[in-house]
This record gives C-alpha cells, structure tokens and sequence, in this order.
C-alpha cells in the first residue's frame, strides 16, 4: 500500500510545513512531492522527517530558489506532470497547486486545504503590487494569467475526494469559490514548546513576514503615534527596509530570529499584535500558549482562535487609527495569563494528529473501492 504527500513547495519552515510535520508523524512512509524543495537539512530533518521531496521541473529553472512565484503560470503545468498512479492515498497539503495532482477513480484524494489560492482569488491586488505587476503592459499580461489559473483551480477541485479546511473561514471559501464542502480540523499548534510564561516585560510584540497584506506598517504607524510604548518588530521581506525608514526611536525591527528567540519574545511581551487578515495564524496561538494576549484584527481565522476580553482584544478595520485605540483599550484592561494558555490547549499538535489520523483512517475504509486494503 503506497501513500502518496504533496506539499505546494519547501523553502521555509513556515505554519504548513508545521501541518506536514505533524502528518508524517502519524504516518511515516510517505512518498513526498512538491515543486521545488530548497530546505536545508535542519528543517528537513523537522517537516520531512529527513526525507527529500520529488520536485518538478521549476527545481531546476533559474532563480527559482530565490524567487519561484515568477513562475506562476507554470505552476499548473508542473503539478500535472507528477506520476502518482501508483498511489492508493494521496494527501496534499496546499494554499496553492497541490491539490491539482492528477488522481484515478480508483485512488483516494484528502486536500487539507490552507486557502485556495490567495493570489488568484482574495488577494490578487496585493501580489501584484508586491510584484510589481499592477500597470502596463506587464500588469494586463498578469491579470490575464492569473485568470487562467482561476478556472484550472476550479476545474481541479474537482480531482479532490475529501476536502479539509483548516477553519470555518476557509471552509466558507471552499463552499464559496469550489462548491465543495469540508470539515474543519485547526492547524497544529507546539503549545508544549511555547510554554507559560507570568511574568510580562514592557514591550509589545509583533512577527511574520514583512509582506504587504501582513499589515506590519499599520502596527508600526500606530506605535509611532504612541511613542511612550515600546514595539519590537521580528521578521524580514520586502517591507523591512521601508518600515525601517518610518519607525521611530521606540520600536525595533530585529529582522528575523530563530524559533528559540521567536519564543523569548513572545514569552515576554505584554501582548502581540496581529494586523493581517488570516486563514488561520498559527503565531497568535503560540502567543497565547505563552499566556500573552493578542490585540488582532477582527476578520478570518482570529475570530475563531482569540476570545475577545479573555485572550486578547479585536479591532474592526485595519487602519492606524483603530489599532492605536486597540493598544490603549488594552493598557487598560488585565488578563490572566493561566486563562489564556489554558485557550490555547485546545490547538495543541496532539489534537491535530488525532483528529487527522481518524479522518483519513475512516474515510480510507468507507471508500467502497479499499474493501480488500489496509494502509494502517
């Protein structure tokens, strides 16, 4: 029995590589696939147990270890090209192009789906901003790609048995955007390593990376408009230098920082603040693991995460204004960290790893055409 696990790409050991983590935990005989794999061996050693993944022909194009998303309107064409026919399970993992994998009536397809894809769908203007496509020639040209790998994400859905959303949010969107529906199992959260910390230092805290829908600039631009508080920013991309220019002598950039550090901070921090819009945001729960509260933007996956008044505070609109009357209304309100770790729990790796394992497991023998099989 052959099992089969495509991730959209590994360059990072971000909040996805943290859900196939957990997956080869449950599971250790993958077979891995992504189109590009560029980790280094320690991360390696963390999300694939060691293991290296299959990858496409965009591996081995020019400057796609720097910069892959340039060869966006490639991605489709790459994920078909991979020969999975061998496979009785397939699980990708994807906020992209996994889920599009070619599949056989008779195989068994489960996407646990982060989004779909951002860039095509709710967040096109922003990614053609950051990537300078959003005028001329160029921009049109843009436009017309990302068009297209809207209808073949569409269309491809469809090679999806199960769908798996990572929360309510998404499932919404799945439901919206695919006509398909999901269960909702929260992405795995190491509440056993962001551990409890009582006693708070005087500063805030805030960390992803520096893009443009992260919303940074607006926690910075309120932090300087309170400059008796006193921010620190980690984290590094295209925004760093910008928000370098405009911050003042009261917030830090620190640039980025290993989990260790990642940790200290957030242990410390009288609160982290959380701008964006995500589909879920697994930082704002190891904040509150931490038993730091969360000053966050009241849409996507932070409704379901941070309980207002017990594990943080929301505001409405993402502006400099109503983050700075967030941060005040929080100066004066208390929280109990014990309350907030205890949130926290409820996220925790175990969890995801249960819950995952009895979906697929019961899934694989419902399936009419796996009577005679067993993978577990």
């Amino acid at each position: 029995m052959k099992k089969a696990l495509i991730n959209d790409w590994y360059y990072v050991n971000g909040g996805a590589e943290k859900v196939i983590h957990s997956i080869n935990s449950i599971w250790n005989d993958f077979d891995h696939f992504a189109l590009i794999d560029f980790l280094n061996d320690e991360d390696r050693n963390f999300i694939l147990h060691g293991k290296k993944a299959k990858t496409s022909f965009i591996q081995k194009l020019p400057t796609a270890k720097k910069n892959h998303r340039k060869f966006l309107q490639l991605f489709p064409l790459a994920i078909e090209q991979f020969d999975l026919s061998n496979y009785d399970l397939i699980i990708s993992s994807s906020s992209a192009v996994a889920k599009g994998v070619v599949t056989k009536q008779e195989q068994l397809h489960i996407c646990y789906c982060h989004s779909p894809m951002r860039y095509v769908w709710d967040l096109q203007e922003e990614y053609l901003q950051d990537a300078n496509l959003n005028k001329g020639i160029k921009g049109l040209y843009a436009k017309h790609v990302l068009n297209k790998i809207k209808k073949w994400d569409v269309a491809n859905s469809k090679n999806v048995d199960f769908f798996i959303a990572n929360s309510d949010h998404i499932a919404k969107r799945i439901k919206r955007i695919y006509n398909r529906e999901s269960i909702v199992i929260y992405p795995p959260v190491d509440v056993d390593f962001f551990q409890l910390e009582e006693q708070k230092q005087d500063y805030y805290f805030t960390a992803s990376r520096l893009v443009t829908y992260k919303k940074v600039r607006l926690i910075v631009e309120a932090f300087n408009e309170l400059p008796h508080l006193k921010l620190i920013v980690a984290g590094d991309g295209p925004e760093f230098k910008k928000l370098q220019k405009i911050a003042k002598s009261n917030i830090k950039l620190v640039g980025f920082v290993d989990y260790e550090m990642l940790k200290k901070y957030m242990q410390k921090a009288k609160a982290f603040v959380f701008a964006a819009q995500e589909d879920f945001g697994i930082i704002p729960v190891e904040a509150q693991a931490c038993g730091t509260p969360v000053i966050a933007f009241a849409k996507g996956g932070a409704l379901e995460t941070v309980l207002e008044n017990i594990t943080g505070i929301f505001f409405k609109e993402q502006t400099t204004k109503k983050i700075k009357e967030a941060i005040i209304a929080f100066e004066k309100t208390e929280f109990d960290p014990k309350k907030i770790r205890e949130h926290a729990l409820k996220f925790s790796k175990r969890r995801f790893e249960n819950e995952m394992k009895e979906f697929v497991e019961t899934k694989f023998k419902e399936h009419g055409r796996f009577e005679q099989k067993n993978i577990f």
